[in-house]
């Protein structure tokens, strides 16, 4: 196999591919891959194409994402993001591969803007936010959502301005790209400096890509990489590089905050303020608040909260909350089921050819068979003629009675000697039950998917848990009332 090197008088260029695509130069590599400025013989038009070969530095993740990348393009469609052209397998003297076509977009980077000496207004960022916003929109409304999870200045093509305004702006590069049916993944993608705290999890949401967007109009503003801008936990200090105003400057401190709970939720909500200061965007965060011996409940929320100085009761519906009890062992369950499973196979198949092989090592196995087969019944069984304990006793009335109506379910959370203890009540018509009571020892809470956060109230034994599910909204304003109330050190939120 031939060594690619890449460079402009290599062999491979002006080779012709799939019998139409003629290279002419190379724009770009990152390990596995190369990106090349082709000729289409077909409609004379420059093209751009990707090219995927099983080389050494090869991994399958490669492969998952250039397919990837190859699946979105086609299904997109906007004037500020590359057109896919073409798909297909590739066999040259360098190796096998992939390659993806895409129409081409005269325009330079805004890395290479600045790098030439370009400074850009304020009115200039502002402009080029706005077209950001746009192709962020129009992402992250599709179905599923499309999230970028490397919107960097490299990746941001802008054409030469002309009148009063800085030029059109381009999205390109999808090889990170993630939508929600993919949200499983792990991978982590993205570029240091620019890609948010949660994404170094392997976890993406709409808002990482506006923390992307911050992070490049501070590029901007600085001509600095922002890694190499001083931090203060994790926030990134640019104000004194700049002459933007104080507005502006706040609204790109919101979009960059280390927070994923505290950055706008979706590129509308950035648009929406970004003309107001900073101070009032603070404000719109904060819902409504707890007052002392009433019942609160805002518009977003079906759940409700009363408090006292010593008392925060929570009344939940049923199908948002679950109780995490000490069960059976689920592990030792699922191998004796797997196990019982196996055996009366094995036993069919012993059954069905010993009329064939009768000697004493099938009949031995025959009997073993059986036996096992007899004590994993008996394993299987057992909990069904033991009285259960108390506490799998009521675990199991709460996960029977959620499937009834008119139920619901109170948690109430009390302050005694300088602890917090967590009640939690079953309701059912006039009847309650005490199903749990421990003592909390913390309050955490994730993005599980785009519309699901779970919130969850800890304890000292790992068994027993309190699982409220909702939207942000909803789990961000019980979080911070509990936490705040509890007066307890909470985890970050969301992680």
């Amino acid at each position: 196999m031939a060594e690619f090197d890449g460079s402009a008088g290599s062999p491979f260029v002006n080779q012709i591919l799939h019998g139409r695509y003629q290279i002419q130069a190379l724009l770009g590599r990152k390990p596995g891959r190369q990106t090349f400025l082709a000729h289409d013989l077909q409609n004379q038009l420059s093209v751009v194409i990707k090219l995927l070969l099983f080389s050494p530095d090869f991994s399958w993740e490669d492969l998952k994402l250039f397919e990837r990348e190859a699946e979105t393009l086609k299904a997109l469609d906007h004037a500020a993001i590359p057109q896919y052209l073409d798909f297909f397998e590739v066999e040259i003297e360098f190796g096998k591969g992939f390659a993806l076509v895409q129409s081409y977009i005269e325009a330079r980077s805004l890395q290479q803007w600045i790098q030439d000496g370009r400074r850009f207004s304020e009115a200039e960022l502002t402009a080029i936010t706005k077209d950001f916003l746009d192709i962020l929109e129009y992402l992250h409304h599709l179905q599923p959502p499309v999230i970028h999870r490397d919107i960097k200045p490299s990746n941001v093509l802008l054409k030469n301005h002309s009148g009063n305004s800085p030029g059109k702006v381009y999205l390109i590069d999808f090889g990170s790209v993630q939508t929600a049916v993919h949200s499983g993944t792990v991978t982590v993608v993205g570029t240091y400096g620019y890609m948010p705290p949660e994404q170094f999890g392997g976890r993406s949401l709409p808002a990482s890509d506006l923390y992307g967007i911050g992070m490049t109009l501070i590029y901007l503003a600085t001509g600095q990489h922002p890694a190499d801008l001083p931090q203060n936990d994790l926030r990134v200090e640019f104000k004194h590089l700049t002459s933007l105003g104080e507005s502006f400057v706040s609204w790109i401190e919101w979009l960059t905050d280390p927070s994923l709970a505290k950055r706008p939720a979706t590129a509308q909500d950035a648009r929406l303020h970004l003309f107001k200061p900073r101070q009032e965007q603070k404000a719109s965060l904060t819902v409504q608040k707890i007052q002392l011996g009433a019942t609160t409940r805002p518009s977003f929320s079906s759940i409700s909260m009363k408090a006292t100085q010593t008392t925060l009761q929570l009344k939940v519906p049923s199908k948002q909350i679950r109780y995490i009890f000490p069960d059976m062992n689920d592990t030792w369950m699922f191998w004796a089921d797997l196990g019982l499973a196996l055996t009366v196979s094995w036993a069919c198949v012993v059954l069905v050819l010993m009329p064939v092989f009768v000697t004493p090592l099938t009949i031995f196995l025959i009997t073993l068979v059986t036996l096992l087969l007899v004590v994993i019944i008996f394993i299987r069984l057992k909990p069904s003629f033991q009285d259960p304990s108390p506490a799998l006793r009521l675990g199991k009335l709460f996960v029977s009675a959620k499937r009834l109506r008119k139920t619901s379910a109170n948690v109430t959370l009390q302050k005694k000697d300088r602890e917090v203890v967590v009640t939690l009540n079953l309701l059912k018509g006039r009847e309650t039950t005490v199903i749990f009571q421990r003592k909390l020892m913390g309050i955490s809470a994730v993005a599980e998917t785009l519309t699901n956060y779970p919130l969850s109230l800890n304890f000292p034994s790992d068994d027993q848990m309190i699982i409220i599910n909702g939207d942000r909204q909803e789990i961000e304003w019980l979080f911070h009332e509990l936490s705040e109330w509890a007066g307890i050190q909470a985890r970050p939120w969301p992680l």
